[in-house]
């Protein structure tokens, strides 16, 4: 752990830390808004009776 840690703290290293960080953030929003669409889309056919 202390060797990820080391590398991770250099100063070359900390943008792309963050990129990781902010991909997985963004990520899981577009998963959470893709996942709620689906559940409309649902509710919508079943309406419909399509």
């Amino acid at each position: 752990m202390e060797n990820i840690w080391a590398i991770i703290t250099r100063a070359d290293n900390i943008p792309i830390v963050g990129l990781i960080i902010l991909l997985l953030f963004f990520t899981g929003i577009t998963f959470a808004q893709a996942f709620k669409n689906d559940k409309q889309i649902k509710r919508r056919r079943g309406k419909n009776g399509e």
